[in-house]
């Protein structure tokens, strides 16, 4: 997983740790935080934008294979998004990464580079939120795929 700032809330920290953890059981899982862009009081949305998304793309291999967390990708049902990720890690001769942008969102570039988007939810949640929420139903995709008892349906 790779995001643009430091993950700045206790209990986000935490609750990305416990996941982050566990997924580590199953696959070998990494945060990248990149830094946040400083001095940014004079600089426009697109901006910010652009210096984030230089970051990403210099933090980003050739081989690659990124998915962008964003509220204009594709909707998952749980059991959905483990066929998803399975099918990925089955067919990927690179790393899967997924991207979680700043608070306004992804510049051009990036979304010219990414292989996919993915949403977590029609609503919106804080760039911080998305950080714990995509690690948990990262896991919960893994059991899902292990038929372990985390996931009910």
């Amino acid at each position: 997983m790779l995001t643009v700032g430091k993950t700045d809330t206790d209990w986000i920290r935490t609750g990305i740790a416990v996941y982050r953890d566990r997924l580590n059981h199953y696959i070998n899982f990494s945060i990248t935080e990149l830094p946040d862009i400083r001095n940014t009081a004079s600089l426009s949305k697109d901006q910010i934008k652009s210096r984030e998304g230089d970051l990403i793309l210099k933090s980003l291999g050739p081989g690659d294979h990124v998915i962008l967390m964003d509220e204009k990708g594709r909707e998952f049902t749980s059991s959905e998004w483990a066929s998803w990720i399975g099918n990925k890690l089955a067919h990927l001769s690179g790393d899967l990464v997924f991207v979680i942008g700043g608070p306004y969102g992804f510049s051009e570039a990036v979304y010219a580079r990414s292989n996919g988007m993915v949403s977590l939810s029609r609503m919106t949640f804080s760039h911080q939120m998305v950080r714990v929420i995509f690690t948990e139903q990262l896991y919960r995709s893994f059991t899902i795929i292990r038929g372990e008892p985390y996931h009910h349906e």
